[in-house]
């Protein structure tokens, strides 16, 4: 019980440190510093961020059916991708903490999966954005 309720204060302390962007704040990060030009892909980026996190930077999704958890931007999974608290192929070399308000390493982790399951790895784009992303043209 006392385990639950410290990771409950710490998800609380993480949210009230959390950064919470824009559509446009959003696209304008992945146009400018990570390089994606294409307007097509970088709606479907910032779409998936859109239902995947909110645009917050600081998201840990509830835990999931099989007691894994999902982090940051991208909602990065521990049991494939990220280091957490359940035993994980930590594919992407990183803590899951260390996802959460660092943009840059999120993406990092994010370019893996996509570059191995391409946008179909997450239910939010899957659900929300698979050939309906809202254009961002007018934020660049």
């Amino acid at each position: 019980m006392k385990a639950i309720a410290v990771v409950a204060l710490l998800v609380l302390v993480a949210c009230a440190q959390a950064k919470v962007y824009t559509r446009c704040e959003m696209a304008r990060i992945l146009y400018n510093d990570h390089g994606v030009k294409n307007l097509t892909t970088l709606a479907n980026w910032v779409c998936l961020i859109e239902h995947e996190s909110s645009f917050n930077d600081e998201a840990v999704g509830a835990l999931n059916s099989n007691g894994t958890r999902d982090y940051g931007l991208f909602q990065i999974n521990n049991k494939y991708w990220c280091k957490g608290n359940v035993a994980s192929s930590d594919s992407c070399k990183i803590a899951c903490t260390a996802l959460l308000g660092n943009v840059d390493a999120s993406w990092k982790c994010a370019q893996l999966v996509y570059k191995e399951q391409g946008f179909k790895a997450w239910y939010g784009w899957l659900n929300h954005c698979n050939g309906t992303a809202p254009s961002v043209a007018s934020c660049i």
